[in-house]
């Protein structure tokens, strides 16, 4: 694209019309011309992956050479890698370049194409609501750990433990790329170990005792309630994974015929970074017997639409995040004995503990990370056999513990 096309005898001979126009200068920035006749220098350009616009002023009070000035200070902060919409953001909150904000909204700039929209968003935004009103100002090299102790104090005093902990390590992200741009030398958050309460980790409640387990299966197999939902309670029993793509699941994503039935959840749908949602494999279910029966029983119902699962207000979206929890406690199973996501614990605990499934088998179909000598070549299409045997032998065991003989 030619650049430095507009002249000043051009801009002035612009004359509004019914809509707004674009005047190109080159090297993407243009005039705006509005209905109205202003006239707005605009900067556009790419960063993280995202095409992004920044205002250089209102013509004629910035005139053709400051707007190519402020253009070019654009052009050399993208060539050092910094968002000029981040840098501007920190500049008018009365920080310099070298402040904690400033960086935090480099480093976080760095992170957008790699991040998930919603921990980048998360990310920031406790950073905006709980530490730049506090430290954002000032220069990172100037933060001791007694300043970052006493900021993350007011977070902890609400109670909100995880919360405080995230944030300390949002600030240690922040000063290890300051270190490493050469803008701090030490890391303060890395001081406060041990300085904060410790996170009360709850575990999600799972039935993993054998007999427990067969009153659960006898329980959901005798549910009285919509068809929709007992399949639900079954499946997450059978397939244990996350109950977001249990409720999600998709009959354009199943293969029930032939002899290797299976379900394949796209990678935009599971728990990635944005780089693996978009150059993932899709996680492979193997789907036993049991559960190819209740999604043939299902396909009546509800196969003529997207959802497997689809809502009751419309099949345009798929059955509430609440449905299977509440069907739990209606068959008597309070939040403390089990929920939607102890399924996977139940099967995590009781494969490796009664059937001997090799766990790096169960990890890998949990979709965790994979560890230990095989690593991610489970994933791989050739290691299927072993986690569609492994799938049977657990809803055959699913099936044993339900027809065994209740204890008196």
């Amino acid at each position: 694209m030619p650049t430095n096309v507009l002249t000043k005898n051009a801009i002035d001979a612009l004359k509004a019309g019914v809509k707004r126009q674009k005047v190109f200068d080159g090297e993407g920035m243009y005039l705006e011309v509005a209905p109205s006749g202003g006239k707005w220098w605009r900067f556009k350009y790419r960063f993280g992956g995202k095409e992004k616009l920044i205002s250089l002023g209102v013509y004629p009070e910035t005139s053709l050479k400051d707007a190519r000035e402020k253009r070019q200070a654009a052009r050399n902060l993208l060539a050092k890698k910094v968002d000029p919409s981040a840098a501007r953001k920190a500049e008018s909150s009365g920080a310099s370049a070298n402040s904690f904000e400033a960086i935090a909204r480099e480093f976080h700039a760095q992170k957008l194409e790699e991040w998930s929209d919603a921990h980048s968003a998360r990310w920031l935004e406790r950073l905006k609501k709980d530490v730049f009103p506090y430290l954002g100002a000032m220069d990172l090299a100037d933060i001791t750990a007694p300043l970052l102790l006493q900021t993350l104090r007011r977070v902890e005093a609400r109670g909100v433990r995880e919360t405080v902990h995230s944030i300390q390590q949002a600030a240690g992200q922040v000063f290890r790329y300051g270190i490493a741009t050469g803008r701090a030398e030490r890391n303060p958050a890395a001081d406060l170990r041990g300085a904060l309460k410790p996170v009360l980790v709850q575990h999600m409640a799972a039935v993993t005792e054998p007999a427990a387990v067969g009153d659960l299966m006898r329980a959901i197999y005798a549910y009285q309630g919509q068809p929709l939902t007992r399949a639900a309670l079954a499946l997450s029993a059978l397939l244990f994974q996350r109950p977001g793509n249990i409720r999600a699941m998709q009959w354009s994503a199943l293969e029930l015929t032939g002899k290797a039935p299976t379900w394949r959840i796209p990678a935009t749908e599971m728990k990635l970074s944005r780089y693996q949602k978009s150059n993932g494999r899709p996680h492979v279910v193997p789907l036993p017997k049991q559960a190819v029966a209740f999604l043939e029983e299902l396909r009546p119902l509800s196969g003529h639409g997207v959802y497997v699962f689809p809502s009751l207000l419309g099949g345009a979206r798929p059955m509430s995040e609440n449905t299977v929890n509440t069907a739990l406690r209606r068959l008597g199973f309070d939040k403390e004995t089990m929920t939607a996501h102890g399924f996977r614990a139940m099967a995590r605990t009781l494969m490796s503990e009664r059937l001997g499934i090799d766990e790096g088998v169960i990890e890998a179909q949990l979709a965790h990370g994979k560890t230990g000598p095989l690593g991610a070549a489970y994933d791989r299409a050739e290691f299927l056999a072993q986690r569609r045997g492994a799938m049977q032998k657990w809803a055959d065991y699913l099936d044993q513990r339900r027809l065994a003989k209740p204890p008196r």
